[in-house]
């Protein structure tokens, strides 16, 4: 099994995607309006990228900013968006929502995976955001097609979260931690060596691909400095089983 580490990156448009490939990218996330921390981009804009590049792509589901899914309308409209990207060729997925009192929202998540027929995807940072981490894992487990936890272990970023970070990944193999931890929010490269040496083997980087911040484009060269950074430093400890 190959101990390479896979590395997604946040890709607004076609201009991101190629240059994220360009740099060493195993994946991307396409999103929107990072102001509102990303959301579901356009049908257009994944067919755009598409054709532009042959990396994975997942595709945030997520309408409004926060965790929750809104009304039944606004979860109507999502699976009906989740439709149209399925019909356009998507076929990995990014999704998480929380109820009023910080559980997940399993029935809308359910309703959801149910749309994307055994798609692949990640269950994103509202697992940083949740009431219990350890009972949102369980009560996901089992769902088709989930294979990652994007998560910084903490709502405040990966320092503060590290030793939740180090602790789930000891745990690979029980029941809710059987998915990638893909880590996310607030990484930065002095991290990779930790992460990796507990045997994480999964990284997903936004800002830090942008040297000119969000109203710049991503950049080759800092994703491959990434790409650099993730093949030096092998884990020590085997990853999960795919």
């Amino acid at each position: 099994m190959s101990k390479r580490a896979v590395l997604e990156v946040i890709a607004l448009d076609v201009e991101d995607a190629v240059a994220a490939q360009a740099g060493g990218a195993d994946r991307l996330e396409l999103v929107t309006d990072m102001a509102a921390d990303g959301l579901t981009p356009p049908v257009a804009t994944f067919a755009g990228i598409r054709a532009a590049v042959d990396l994975s792509l997942r595709v945030m589901l997520r309408l409004s900013a926060g965790f929750a899914a809104g009304a039944a309308a606004d979860v109507d409209r999502l699976v009906r968006v989740a439709r149209e990207l399925r019909a356009a060729g998507a076929d990995e997925f990014v999704l998480g929502f929380l109820d009023a009192e910080g559980g997940v929202d399993l029935p809308v998540v359910e309703r959801i995976v149910a749309e994307l027929d055994g798609c692949r995807w990640t269950f994103h940072r509202a697992l940083d955001h949740a009431a219990d981490r350890d009972a949102l894992r369980k009560q996901l487990d089992g769902l088709p097609g989930l294979d990652a936890y994007l998560t910084a272990g903490a709502a405040a970023g990966v320092d503060v979260g590290l030793p939740t970070l180090l602790a789930e990944a000891s745990r690979r193999g029980e029941p809710g931690y059987e998915q990638h931890l893909l880590v996310g929010g607030g990484l930065r490269l002095d991290h990779v060596p930790t992460l990796r040496s507990a045997g994480i083997d999964a990284f997903h980087i936004g800002g830090a691909a942008r040297p000119n911040g969000w109203t710049g484009p991503a950049s080759a060269h800092a994703v491959a400095q990434w790409r650099h950074t993730l093949d030096e430093n092998p884990p020590t400890q085997p990853g999960p089983a795919e």
